[in-house]
């Protein structure tokens, strides 16, 4: 079971961001939990333990990223998007080299909506497509892979060994959406953009 937490304090939005991710994950595989403010959002936090964050930084008692560091050093490894009426360059670079997964603004219809968070399971950062952005350098091809947690090792090594997500998941026991975070997350970790670096990364972290 995949768990999405979704923090926006627009009811109407959450249903969207909902039916978003049901059309994007098999309904009977995912649990959605919501938040509408600051407060709400790190009750959950300390409650649940999410596969994937959805937030608003414009909720009530935010101050924007802030927040978004504050939730990557509670839940470091997973992936957190950001979805928020503010699409500037600067404060989506921001919130990228904070962390985030994805930024998308508000304003995008729902089929880039659905594209932008399909992007992200899939294991891309996402950015509006007009940004100009330096992604920060979170290591390199050769970096070490001991920050990476027991579980995201495993499924590096499935990986390497050609696995695909669906073959990974029926493996380890966990969902294709937990998989796909977890990639994700170690793309993040490696600073890498391709199945075959974080496989390189990996051999080379053992060499």
């Amino acid at each position: 079971m995949s768990k999405i937490l979704i923090a926006d304090d627009h009811p109407a939005f959450r249903l969207v961001l909902k039916d978003v991710m049901r059309s994007l994950v098999p309904p009977s595989e995912l649990t959605c939990f919501e938040a509408a403010d600051r407060a709400q959002l790190f009750d959950r936090l300390n409650v649940e333990q999410p596969d994937l964050i959805l937030l608003d930084l414009c909720m009530p008692g935010m101050t924007g990223l802030p927040e978004l560091v504050a939730i990557r050093n509670i839940a470091p490894t997973t992936p957190v998007v950001v979805i928020s009426c503010l699409d500037d360059d600067a404060t989506v670079t921001q919130a990228i080299n904070c962390g985030a997964s994805g930024y998308i603004p508000k304003s995008s219809p729902m089929d880039a909506l659905s594209f932008a968070l399909q992007f992200v399971l899939d294991g891309g950062v996402y950015v509006p497509g007009d940004t100009e952005i330096n992604f920060p350098q979170r290591g390199s091809a050769g970096s070490d892979v001991s920050p990476l947690t027991p579980r995201q090792l495993a499924v590096l090594g499935l990986l390497a060994a050609g696995k695909a997500n669906k073959e990974i998941a029926r493996e380890l026991a966990i969902s294709d959406l937990t998989v796909k975070v977890h990639i994700t997350t170690i793309f993040r970790k490696l600073g890498v953009t391709t199945r075959t670096q974080a496989i390189v990364a990996l051999q080379r972290g053992r060499a």
